[in-house]
């Protein structure tokens, strides 16, 4: 696991009983980039040490790096492929032994437009894989760490909007496996609960991130017509009237993570500034 910032001090005791400052740990899957690298840096700010994953090594170092560092924090990354159940183990079970893992946040996953008649088995596969068994694979990871170790933690799963509701074009599969973490989210926190692990999903809307400028192109083109147009028939189906940033589903992750949080479990919770009520 890469240290980031290495030269800007000494690193964090092996054994987290030594440090005298207490701080607080979190995993974040997929935080390379978008949403996951904004939920990552939102916490770093409210004092959490943060260890910044994605499959891709080098955008994961490159995040942990511009986190800031406050009360002790020493952020670290470290590749993962959320599919991978030994991956998972390897860095939950470190993270838990030299720093103590408080909390997980399984945001990684992929979307691909098509229509449901056209749609590749393939694509099927691979979006389950990612944005399902990912999240089942790292939060039975974490939760085992986080049960050895005796730690009442919080695990927070990204859904989605459609993860609520089918009345979504082009991504039946990607509708399938949000609507999975939220049923997995509920079950994941009936059995978790008798150990004191909380665990919650996020549902955000239309997000402005790399991912939704190809999903723009991508509807643009099912639909006959210009991403500028896609996007507005996006704002225009928000009531509170603009596309979400990054930063409104980040505020919310920290808050489930959080003590103002300490008896909310089991949730979905909506992030979408009214697109989908339920």
């Amino acid at each position: 696991m890469a240290g980031a910032g290495a030269s800007h001090g000494p690193h964090l005791p092996r054994n987290r009983k030594e440090n005298t400052i207490m701080t607080r740990t979190v995993v974040v899957t997929g935080a390379g980039s978008g949403i996951g690298r904004t939920i990552a840096s939102t916490l770093a700010t409210r004092g959490w040490q943060v260890v910044v994953t994605d499959i891709d090594a080098d955008a994961a170092e490159r995040s942990a790096r511009g986190l800031p560092e406050i009360g002790g924090a020493r952020h670290e990354s470290a590749r993962l492929d959320v599919r991978d159940p030994s991956d998972a183990a390897a860095v939950a079970d470190d993270v838990a032994d030299r720093l103590g893992l408080d909390a997980w946040v399984s945001n990684a996953g992929i979307s691909f437009m098509q229509r449901f008649l056209e749609m590749p088995i393939e694509r099927y596969d691979l979006t389950l894989d990612i944005n399902l068994k990912g999240v089942f694979v790292c939060g039975q990871a974490a939760a085992r760490a986080m049960v050895r170790t005796g730690v009442r933690g919080a695990i927070v799963n990204t859904a989605s909007m459609a993860g609520k509701q089918g009345r979504v074009p082009f991504l039946a599969d990607y509708v399938a496996s949000k609507f999975g973490v939220v049923g997995l989210t509920q079950a994941m926190a009936f059995e978790l609960a008798e150990h004191g692990i909380r665990v919650n999903s996020i549902c955000p809307g239309y997000v402005a991130t790399p991912m939704q400028d190809r999903e723009l192109a991508w509807e643009a083109e099912l639909r006959g017509t210009t991403p500028e147009e896609v996007r507005q028939l996006w704002i225009d189906d928000t009531p509170l009237g603009r596309l979400e940033q990054p930063e409104d589903v980040a505020r919310v992750v920290a808050f489930l993570l959080g003590e103002d949080a300490a008896f909310v479990t089991g949730e979905a919770l909506a992030i979408n500034g009214g697109a989908f009520m339920d």
